[in-house]
């Protein structure tokens, strides 16, 4: 959504799409790997691609972009491009809890994840990129799954911090101010635990999405990630012009 909101195109295709066009390549795509996280554990657990392995896929696509419109072309879109990074809450959410809580309090493993962040933004920037934003968790204590299951050197690098926790907080904490009537409940199946694979065709859902905050019991609808896309795109475009100064 944030591509959109920027009038770069609706979405962003995933770079691993078998049907991928080639001007995708300059305007830019996904590596994302859905349930990935900064942990090493967190990818094993949910059996998807680590981030050093979307890091390799970078790379790969710096390849085809240097290939497809040539060397100096390719690290001007690698420099100006903006790279918005998600990823913490699977760790935080569903690894800490169920493979680091016997061996590491809270603080300590919040210290870890900042560490692995640091030295993937670090690898990120060593390949050329230089607008960098952030997204924070979301509030993983209140999505409906953790509420059944646990109850309750070179050029300048510019980078900003783009909070989710506090606009998603708000939402839930007075979700009549945005429009939604329920907050606690997924839209999918019972609302309480359905999600992922869980969440399919065989699956009730409700009968208005734009009700609930959430779609199933992790993800939000997409009334509620346009409300939230709204509040962040503030400071995306804070980070685009700074990047213009």
């Amino acid at each position: 959504m944030a591509g959109e909101n920027l009038g770069i195109k609706a979405s962003l295709p995933p770079y691993l799409d078998p049907n991928l066009q080639v001007e995708d390549l300059v305007t830019g795509v996904c590596f994302a790997s859905a349930g990935s996280g900064y942990d090493p554990e967190t990818p094993i657990l949910t059996a998807v691609p680590s981030i050093p392995n979307q890091l390799d896929l970078f790379r790969q696509y710096m390849a085809k972009l240097r290939t497809l419109v040539g060397e100096q072309k390719s690290k001007a879109i690698i420099e100006n491009s903006l790279y918005v990074i998600s990823a913490g809450n699977n760790d935080v959410g569903a690894t800490y809890f169920l493979a680091r809580r016997k061996s590491s309090d809270m603080d300590s493993y919040a210290n870890f994840l900042v560490g692995q962040a640091s030295t993937f933004i670090r690898q990120l920037h060593g390949l050329g990129a230089r607008k960098i934003a952030h997204l924070s968790t979301i509030v993983t204590g209140c999505v409906p799954a953790s509420r059944t299951v646990f109850g309750g050197i070179g050029r300048p690098l510019s980078t900003t911090f783009l909070d989710v926790y506090n606009p998603l907080f708000d939402i839930i904490q007075r979700p009549e101010n945005y429009g939604f009537v329920d907050v606690k409940d997924g839209c999918c199946g019972t609302g309480e635990l359905e999600f992922a694979v869980l969440c399919n065709q065989l699956s009730s859902t409700c009968i208005n999405a734009s009700n609930y905050i959430f779609w199933d019991s992790v993800h939000l609808t997409e009334k509620a990630y346009k409300i939230l896309t709204s509040e962040i795109m503030k400071d995306i475009n804070k980070l685009q012009n700074e990047i213009k100064c």
